[in-house]
């Protein structure tokens, strides 16, 4: 293959990367929709599913062919594209959003709440047959996520372990569908100190944060995809209630700042409108190839 089609092929990895990283770093929309629209979800599937635990077994034991083979079956040149991109985008977006919080609070947590609960509504409706029991799994996700949002009234610090623990957490959400990895950074209080440290490259707190989502991977992605195959109704409940009931985080950090209703009721709509956007392109694009 001659390198001018290999070059347009990374630059289009690259640019879906950024519109992934630009996604990912908003509480409420999920980079992986993104990467659904793009059509690029179950090449990215497909090379994380490769990455094998096994590895750091061959590489401690000097055992280099298994490794290699391993390290084939990985679509690294994607994959280091794309994450180029998505890396990018983050560090170009830290700043302004930090800007957006600091001096624009009441109107950026209202936007952040209107995508929030549109997404919820969206995960709700990718339920088949909804009975008893999936307003019975809704109010207990409503329940928890209300005392789970009260978590950002905690100050658990910002020490290496808990950012290890965040980013675990995080990444974990953002294989499950519609849930933004930057929304739970969010409610656990350190969505604000991470744009920080993006902002200023501080690679102890971002590598602390990356190795907790390679390890959430790793230890709970097999799990995650079991429960969500075997029981798909109580867990799509479960976590449209888990953001319901955790938006009250998103409110109560807002009104601090200001009045929600009559300075944020514009903006609030405009992420409403945002999620519905991008709900209505993946259902396009998944009408168009089915």
């Amino acid at each position: 293959m001659s390198p001018r089609p290999n070059l347009r092929e990374h630059a289009g990895i690259y640019l879906r990367g950024l519109m992934m990283g630009a996604c990912d770093i908003i509480p409420g929309v999920s980079g992986g929709t993104i990467a659904l629209i793009t059509g690029i979800y179950e090449r990215l599937v497909g090379a994380i599913g490769s990455v094998d635990p096994a590895s750091v077994k061959h590489l401690a034991r000097g055992d280099f062919g298994s490794l290699r083979a391993d390290l084939e079956r990985i679509d690294i040149p994607f994959l280091v594209v794309l994450l180029a991109g998505i890396g990018t985008a983050f560090l170009l977006m830290s700043g302004v959003i930090l800007s957006l919080l600091t001096d624009h609070a009441v109107a950026t947590y209202s936007f952040f709440l209107g995508l929030i609960l549109a997404s919820a509504v969206a995960i709700f409706l990718e339920i088949r047959s909804p009975g008893a029991a999936t307003l019975g799994y809704l109010v207990v996700g409503a329940g928890a996520g209300y005392l789970f949002g009260g978590l950002g009234h905690l100050d658990v610090g910002h020490s290496l372990p808990v950012l290890f623990l965040t980013g675990m957490a995080a990444l974990c959400a953002m294989i499950l569908p519609g849930i933004s990895g930057a929304y739970v950074t969010l409610v656990l209080n350190q969505y604000e100190f991470m744009l920080a440290a993006l902002r200023s490259f501080s690679l102890p707190e971002i590598v602390a944060y990356i190795a907790g989502g390679v390890a959430g991977l790793l230890i709970f992605t097999k799990g995650l995809k079991y429960l969500l195959a075997t029981y798909p109704g109580a867990m799509l409940a479960l976590l449209t209630g888990l953001m319901l009931g955790s938006a009250r985080m998103l409110w109560d950090r807002g009104a601090a700042a200001g009045d929600m209703v009559a300075g944020g009721w514009v903006f609030f709509l405009a992420g409403l409108i945002v999620v519905g956007a991008v709900e209505y392109a993946k259902r396009r694009y998944q009408g168009s190839v089915a």
